[in-house]
């Protein structure tokens, strides 16, 4: 048994393997170095982890909605992260006229629900508007070829909100109700933070509830494992799939607002690097699976958050939160190549696994 294991090993098999036992010698040897050295302290540690716990929330919201179109039409929608631009940028606009008028110093909870409102309703609707000109008439093109209209779709909307709302950075306006910490369990938490990490795990909770209890969740799970015999027990594909789509838009624009919380601004672009983040938690948590996309965003988040200050610090590298894409980008990659199916695995029907 051992000899044929043994047998069947590369020289590819071999150096990843050397390579990742270094990389993992240079993170024990330098997460060592950092805690040793007693640099940060303890309530440091614990702000890196609740901004990489809120971060990570946005990047699992996001997330979803690539593993479920992933799931239902095994395609890679890459004009999602310009879905999850839409929203919030277009929100902007109404929440700085409430803010002119008073509206949203006065009613903060019913201004930001409206915010939230009008940007789930506008990354929906683009989601939706996308799905029916780009991808439905190519549903039964081979897979390559939706594959280009979707980054040609994510260009074409990224440069159109350019035309539309200028390539300037806009601020989303303050409020103080936001403002300042809370305690929880004796851990400091910014009050932005708390929202978003609660407000993410709300929606992520709603959305599995949906799937797994609802009827048309199970419909969506059915059309994931086949979708003719699908058809074939009555399912309305079409709708299931356009469903999928609305849900996987308005989850994007709830996490652009939150975002935009967190970051206090937006623009045409901003929607580039999450949308590579969010793609990437998907496929750590196993693409197409909904647990595993919640699961990959938020192990990604707090480990972009911590990870360079405790791996590289203690090796004497300046200014290492730099290069925290880079560290993002290659636990990715290792992942890919001794885990391919992601963290809780891909879910594949059986005639396609």
């Amino acid at each position: 048994m051992r000899k044929n294991s043994l047998g069947r090993l590369t020289i590819t098999d071999v150096v990843m393997f050397a390579v990742g036992l270094g990389l993992a010698g240079v993170i024990v040897a330098g997460s060592a170095a950092t805690l040793s050295s007693g640099k940060y302290t303890l309530a440091q540690w614990q702000d890196l982890f609740i901004f990489g716990l809120a971060q990570g929330s946005i990047y699992a919201l996001i997330a979803l909605g690539y593993t479920l179109v992933y799931g239902v039409l095994r395609m890679i929608n890459f004009a999602h992260s310009e879905v999850f631009m839409s929203g919030p940028y277009t929100a902007y606009f109404f929440a700085r006229y409430m803010f002119n008028i008073g509206f949203l110093q006065a009613y903060p909870v019913a201004g930001l629900l409206i915010v939230s409102a009008i940007s789930m309703l506008t990354s929906m609707a683009i989601a939706l508007t996308v799905e029916r000109i780009a991808y439905r008439p190519l549903r039964k093109a081979p897979r390559l070829v939706p594959l280009i209209t979707a980054i040609g779709a994510s260009f074409f909307l990224q440069y159109t909100f350019r035309g539309l709302y200028g390539s300037g950075i806009d601020r989303y306006p303050e409020l103080a109700i936001l403002k300042g910490s809370i305690s929880v369990l004796g851990v400091r938490v910014l009050v932005t933070q708390a929202l978003v990490i609660v407000a993410a795990a709300v929606f992520m909770g709603l959305l599995y509830a949906f799937v797994m209890l609802s009827k048309t969740g199970k419909a969506m799970r059915a059309v994931s494992e086949d979708k003719e015999t699908a058809q074939l027990m009555g399912i309305d594909v079409d709708r299931i799939i356009t469903t999928t789509f609305a849900l996987g838009g308005a989850l994007a624009g709830a996490a652009g607002v939150l975002y935009a919380l967190i970051f206090g601004q937006v623009q045409f672009y901003m929607g580039f690097v999450p949308g590579i983040k969010a793609f990437t938690a998907a496929v750590l948590g196993g693409i197409g699976n909904v647990p595993g996309a919640m699961v990959g965003g938020l192990f990604l988040g707090v480990f972009e958050s911590v990870g360079p200050s405790l791996f590289l610090d203690g090796l004497g590298i300046p200014a290492p939160n730099q290069l925290k894409d880079a560290i993002a980008f290659t636990m990715l990659v290792f992942v890919l190549i001794f885990r391919p199916s992601g963290i809780l695995g891909e879910r594949l029907a059986t005639k396609k696994a």
